[in-house]
């Protein structure tokens, strides 16, 4: 399809042209100058073929009308951050395609072909590039990556973008009816959270409530009883006392970590049990789980003690904990508030 693409720095495809106007001529699209995307369709050779947009964009050009990017391409084209198409081992992954009722289709490099019927709005244009919905997209994500961890960190990534909320994916999974895979969809509105700030965090999620311990929440400001802000743990089970960061690789750097660690000593000063899940846990998945009852089992022995924090938020606080409230904030609201986000 032709694209008119309106993202700076994205480069629309172009056709070969005989007659040179709209296009290179045949033997001048074989030259140096320019770099071939699809049959018969080039751009210029500078132009980036690593940019996750400019290859999502080349992607979707090589398809016919009525095709539109889906699962994480269109999330990252609309500014989804977290998922932007390379996977662990640092190879590029194929852009996924919604292809509606359209048949005969076939697979090339760099696409994955998704077949069945869209709904009238499932396909919408950002910047002049057709894509699926939020919702769409969600739904496609989850239902396609190859473990249930995944997924939820998609959805949980998307809220935490604000493309989409989980009353809006609870919604759009009811107009799906019985379709395939729609359990598995369920399952991640229902376990999922709008206020989960990276992926892993939706993995300690998963493993606390599967280790049968209360669900906790998602990055809730904990305050003195002055009304002090004086942490945001990843997690926390204010009920129990119970805090739980994530400590990645980013956490090795110097202030970073000097961050952490006063979080830490806050929380002994506080009497909050801390539990540190670590990227060691992807592959012992009962080593968290371990950690996790036995902060459960410390929390209980000083549970009866005054508390010298809370969670009730002061007057001057303002909540951004849902997709809902984050989107009613003004431009400066958000930069004072949600400024963390950029980048």
């Amino acid at each position: 399809m032709d694209l008119h693409l309106t993202r700076p720095g994205v480069v629309a495809p172009v056709r070969i042209d005989p007659t040179g106007r709209a296009g290179p001529r045949r033997g001048e699209a074989r030259g140096r100058r320019w770099r071939t995307t699809s049959p018969r369709r080039v751009v210029p050779a500078e132009v980036d073929a690593g940019n996750a947009h400019q290859r999502i964009a080349e992607r979707v050009a090589a398809m016919p009308a009525g095709c539109a990017a889906t699962g994480w391409a269109a999330l990252h084209w609309q500014g989804e951050r977290w998922f932007n198409g390379i996977d662990a081992g640092g190879e590029p992954l194929a852009v996924p395609i919604a292809t509606g009722d359209q048949v005969g289709l076939r697979q090339r490099d760099g696409l994955e072909l998704l077949h069945g019927w869209l709904f009238d709005d499932d396909v919408i244009a950002v910047d002049g590039l057709p894509i699926t919905r939020p919702e769409r997209s969600v739904f496609n994500a989850v239902t396609r990556a190859p473990w249930f961890e995944l997924g939820l960190q998609v959805a949980a990534m998307a809220c935490a973008a604000d493309l989409v909320s989980l009353r809006e994916l609870a919604r759009y999974t009811a107009r799906l009816g019985s379709r395939q895979h729609i359990r598995r969809m369920r399952m991640t509105v229902e376990l999922a959270d709008e206020n989960l700030w990276s992926p892993m965090e939706a993995t300690m999620l998963l493993r606390w409530i599967e280790r049968g311990h209360p669900r906790p929440l998602a990055n809730r400001p904990v305050f003195d009883r002055d009304g002090r802000h004086l942490l945001t743990p990843d997690l926390l089970d204010p009920a129990a006392g119970v805090v739980g960061q994530y400590d990645g690789t980013v956490h090795d750097l110097r202030e970073v970590r000097r961050r952490d660690l006063a979080k830490e000593e806050t929380c002994r000063e506080l009497g909050l049990q801390v539990v540190t899940m670590i990227s060691t846990d992807l592959r012992d998945e009962q080593a968290f789980g371990r950690r996790l009852d036995a902060a459960y089992r410390r929390a209980g022995e000083v549970r009866g003690r005054r508390r010298a924090w809370t969670i009730e938020q002061p007057p001057r606080w303002v909540d951004t904990s849902t997709v809902a409230l984050r989107r009613g904030l003004d431009d400066e609201q958000r930069r004072r508030w949600l400024g963390w986000r950029v980048g």
